[in-house]
Formats: C-alpha cells, sequence, structure tokens
C-alpha cells in the first residue's frame, strides 16, 4: 500500500510504498467518530502488448479533492496521488494475468481524519492511504439483467448535501434499503430524490441509463447532475462512447411515473447500471412495495452491450477512445 500523512504545520509528507499490513487506530480518531472520510475507486487494466494502464485517474484526482473540500479536508495534489497509483499498480502488477478481460486490478484511494480529538471540528492530521486488490466483475462474468428496488422510504442525499462527493458518509446509510432489496428479490436499489420522491437519481454506488428507442435512432438518456448525484467516471465516458458511435444522447430530470409509462409503452426498450466496479450491467426488471415492470424484454438489449463491449475494448487498449483517458504505467524491469 501507499501511505502518506498531512499536518496543519508541514502539509503532505512524501508517500512511501509499504507492505500491506493493520494500522493501529487510536478509539478516539476523529475520522471514524465523525466520519470525516472520503475515497475513490479506479482500475487498471491489462493492455494488449502485456503492459498495464490505469483508465482516467486524473478525473478521480480532481474528484478527491471536491470531495476534500466538501469535507473540510486538505486537498492531495494531483501529482501526489497520480504518484500514489503508479506505485502501487507498478509493484502489484503481476497479480493481474493477461487474457482476461473480466479481471483487472481494483485500486481504493481513501483519506480521513486521523487526530485523536473527540471534539467536534476537522480533523488536524490526516493520513492517505492507496490500496488495491484483483477484481472480477461486480455482478459477475457477463451478468443476468438486474432485478432493481425502487426505495420510496428511504433517501441517499439531499440539496446541500454531499450526495456529489464520494465520501463514507454516503454509503452506511443505504445498507438498509439494500436489505430491503434483497429482501424482495432484487439485487440493487434505485434513489429517487429526497424532496418530492419523485425524480430518478442514481443506484448504490452506481450511475444508471436508460435507452428510448432502438437501432441506430437509439436515445441514450440519464439523470442530470443536480448536486444530489455522483458525477461518475464511467458515466462521462459512456456520454462521450455514445456520441463517437453514433448515439444520440440526452442529460435530464427522470420522473418514476413517466419511467413506468414508457417501459410499459415500450419507449424505453433498455436500461441499465454503469460504474467503475459495474462497469455496464442490465436492468431487466423493477420493483416498489405495490408493483413490477419489465424493461424491453427483460434482457440485456443490443445498446446496452454495444456500450459495455466498446468501453471494455477502450480499456484495454483494443479500440481508440479520447486522447488521456489511459495512463501507462511503467513496470520496472520490463521492455515494452
Amino acid at each position: 500500500m501507499v501511505s502518506s500523512v498531512w499536518d496543519g504545520s508541514d502539509g503532505w509528507q512524501p508517500s512511501e510504498l509499504v507492505p500491506l499490513a493493520p494500522i493501529p487506530m487510536h478509539p478516539g480518531m476523529l475520522g471514524v467518530h465523525y466520519a470525516q472520510v472520503i475515497f475513490e475507486g479506479l482500475k487498471a487494466h491489462r493492455q494488449e502488448d502485456d503492459s498495464i494502464a490505469v483508465f482516467r485517474p486524473w478525473e478521480n484526482a480532481l474528484r478527491f479533492q471536491r470531495s476534500a473540500r466538501r469535507l473540510a479536508m486538505p486537498e492531495l495534489p494531483t501529482e501526489m496521488f497520480i504518484e500514489a497509483i503508479e506505485r502501487l499498480v507498478a509493484a502489484d502488477e503481476s497479480w493481474l494475468p493477461a487474457g482476461n478481460d473480466e479481471l483487472s486490478l481494483y485500486i481504493r484511494p481513501i483519506m480521513y481524519g486521523s487526530e485523536s480529538n473527540l471534539m467536534l471540528r476537522p480533523s488536524r492530521e490526516y493520513r492517505f492511504l492507496t490500496v488495491a486488490f484483483l477484481a472480477g466483475g461486480f455482478f459477475g462474468n457477463l451478468p443476468a439483467p438486474l432485478s432493481v428496488w425502487v426505495s420510496r422510504t428511504h433517501s441517499r442525499a439531499m440539496p446541500g448535501g454531499t450526495g456529489d462527493v464520494k465520501c463514507a458518509a454516503n454509503y452506511g446509510p443505504s445498507f438498509m434499503a439494500q436489505q430491503e432489496a434483497a429482501a424482495a428479490g432484487c439485487q440493487q436499489v434505485m434513489w429517487l430524490d429526497s424532496e418530492e420522491r419523485r425524480w430518478v437519481e442514481e443506484m448504490g454506488g452506481m450511475n444508471l441509463f436508460l435507452v428510448r428507442g432502438e437501432g441506430p435512432d437509439a436515445e441514450l438518456v440519464t439523470p442530470e447532475l443536480t448536486g444530489t448525484l455522483l458525477p461518475g467516471v464511467t458515466r462521462d465516458s459512456l456520454l462521450a462512447l455514445a456520441t463517437l458511435m453514433g448515439y444520440k444522447t440526452r442529460q435530464e430530470r427522470i420522473s418514476i411515473d413517466r419511467l413506468r409509462a414508457d417501459c410499459e409503452s415500450g419507449v424505453v426498450t433498455e436500461m441499465f447500471a454503469c460504474g467503475t466496479a459495474a462497469v455496464v450491467t442490465p436492468i431487466g426488471r423493477l420493483r416498489d412495495e405495490k408493483s413490477a415492470w419489465t424493461v424491453g424484454d427483460g434482457q440485456a438489449g443490443p445498446t446496452t452491450m454495444a456500450l459495455r463491449d466498446r468501453l471494455v475494448n477502450v480499456q484495454h487498449g483494443r479500440s481508440p477512445g479520447p486522447d488521456g483517458w489511459l495512463h501507462p504505467v511503467r513496470v520496472p524491469g520490463t521492455v515494452r
């Protein structure tokens, strides 16, 4: 793992690459008590020439800084974030085999308030860590379409809150709704806005898209960024790739009532979730406390799978993507 510390006098100290091991924690550590914790998630992929590259790490570095600002934490310099990723991937790349698109090196940077103090104020000491592990598909290889629970009781975020940053406090409160989803036979939760409980926002750790129409006339639609949902890197990547592939794209507010009506009438032909872990995962069915409805024929649609294939091919260097999306990592002792 890569580790660095910060304090108000000396700022960020040079990072160190050290063996993965437990870290002693004082019971009064401020970050644990007051949720001053932020994190990121990104992946490194094996390339066609057996080299390794990280997908869009600069975007994660910038989002990490936005999250830090929102929680009154010190910003980690972009170069320090990227250096930590490079050092860790170079050290761990041997765990990632060639020839398996479903495996990647999942990278988890985290920063937390580490000061031992129960005063209700921002920490004056912080630790930044980056760890990695070998990961397969979040829902398995080529997953079956998800069943999704529409939560009309719980809220993930509110206007003026922290819904558009990646902080730990956004995730623990979502677990109750996830348990309700599982009890209803669903794998994921769809969150609605907290004010009207009408507008579709995102899913548990994933953004979502729907497809209106089919074939070359298909339109890709995703909820607009209102400050209460996370601006996902995969979401942004799919909007860009969809345009390159000739699809129309739209970001708009989507009401749950219209979504259901459009699914039942056939206007909405496909839906999928997307994220660093989930990549692109089809949605086949939605339900709430009173009813259930199917998206299209309930199976993965052609537009969904075309976008998934294009994204995976870009991540592995087989298809061209916009400049700068792949960040190569040099592994000492290799010549490529």
